[in-house]
Parts: C-alpha cells; structure tokens; sequence
C-alpha cells in the first residue's frame, strides 16, 4: 500500500502510461463530487481532482466509492460571459470509478468519463528514413 498521498498520486499516474488514449494534465482542480459510498449512501463533498484528461480523473475523496460505481462531478466557476464562447466547456460530468486506492490521507478514485471530453487522436505510425 503507498505510504503517501504523493506516491499514490504518482504510481497512478505511471502505472497506466501505455493503456491511456489522453495525456493527463497535471493539475489539482476544486470540485464536487457525488455518488454512493460503499454503504449504498448517498454523499456529496467538495474535494479536488488531481490530474484529469479527455477520458477521465483521478479524485482524492474522504469517502471510499467502490469500482463501477457512478459518480458525478460538478467543477466550480466563477460568472461566466453572456457572449457565446468559441468551444464548448465542461462544468458538469458523469463517470464510473475504475480503480480506488487507500492512502494515509484519503482515497484516491480513478474515474472514466461516461462520455470522452474530446475524442482521441491516433498516434501516426513514425516514417523510418531508408
């Protein structure tokens, strides 16, 4: 088991560099989250992502959230502009737990989004100078 939050943030992080379809972003993001807890509880607390991509987050959470279970994820904004926004924004997602990891401090949840932000780009295959 990590010892600590930072570990578990990195094992997560590496563990699956060959399986993701979106690089990661390296951020930590203040948003709500809910769902049911093991219990079949219902919960909502205010917690932070660690690190999200076009397929998914990874969430630090008090509360242990078993794999499949739905969760929703709300990120909070500040007055947003009454002109239309050249893109589409993302307030407002739905996943499923994929993998839950105990540290010392908290649980950290890896979620997959019900629905990709962006779809993946194909890695090109490399042309070999002959």
């Amino acid at each position: 088991m990590p010892a600590s939050l930072e570990q578990a943030r990195d094992m997560s992080v590496t563990a699956k560099v060959d399986r993701r379809q979106w690089a990661r972003i390296p951020v930590a993001i203040p948003v709500f989250v809910r769902g049911k807890d093991h219990d079949g509880k219902e919960f909502r607390e205010f917690t932070t992502a660690f690190n999200i991509g076009g397929g998914g987050v990874l969430l630090a959470t008090r509360r242990f959230v078993p794999r499949s279970a739905k969760v929703y994820l709300e990120i909070p904004a500040g007055p947003l502009s009454s002109q239309p926004m050249p893109q589409k924004y993302y307030r407002d997602l739905v996943g499923r737990a994929v993998t839950v990891t105990h540290t010392e401090q908290c649980y950290l949840c890896g979620v997959k989004f019900t629905r990709p932000l962006i779809h993946p780009i194909p890695l090109k295959p490399v042309a070999r100078k002959k």
